[in-house]
């Protein structure tokens, strides 16, 4: 069953940060994954939004998302965002 990474970043040190995107990227391919949303421009039809950008990915399943995210070729990746981007990430179930 199809699942969704949703992330939501606000980017203090852009350069660091695209370093972070250069790595990432390619890793969750690996895991199956393709991103459908990169930094996509938000457009509120009701409710609010902070103004952070958003990106999202489809993966295979909610066990290929928990498989990237746990995976022990994701800890040194996920080091390179340190200091650069507050990040709020979500999976979700696409049933």
């Amino acid at each position: 069953m199809t699942a969704y990474m949703i992330v939501q970043m606000t980017i203090s040190d852009p350069a660091q940060y695209r370093r972070y995107g250069e790595a990432v990227v390619p890793l969750i391919a690996k895991h199956g994954a393709k991103q459908i949303v990169r930094r996509g421009k938000v457009e509120v039809l009701e409710g609010r939004h902070d103004g952070s950008t958003m990106a999202i990915f489809e993966f295979p399943s909610v066990e290929a998302v928990h498989a990237f995210w746990n995976s022990s070729e994701y800890v040194p990746v996920k080091e390179l965002r340190r200091g650069a981007a507050v990040l709020d990430i979500w999976a979700i179930d696409g049933t």
